[in-house]
């Protein structure tokens, strides 16, 4: 998560896999709720840059792409699961 420290990632990775889990109607826990947050905005993070060149910035802004990203994985989860 970029210009986060690793508690605000934490926090802000944790609220996103649950904002995600609550939208795509997933069961998870609260330590997969924080690795889907984290993992979800490092991987959205990369193709922001890779794409736009730049990602949105502070917390808001993170938490914004975490709960993008963590949504986007566990669509792929699923996906995965069913083929």
């Amino acid at each position: 998560m970029a210009g986060l420290g690793w508690l605000a990632a934490i926090i802000v990775g944790a609220l996103a896999g649950w904002i995600a889990e609550n939208l795509m109607n997933a069961k998870t826990g609260l330590i997969l709720n924080i690795v889907l947050g984290i993992v979800g905005a490092i991987v959205l993070n990369a193709v922001l840059m890779v794409v736009f060149g730049g990602t949105l910035g502070g917390i808001i802004g993170q938490l914004i792409v975490g709960i993008i990203g963590a949504c986007i994985l566990i669509a792929l989860v699923r996906a995965v699961k069913t083929a």
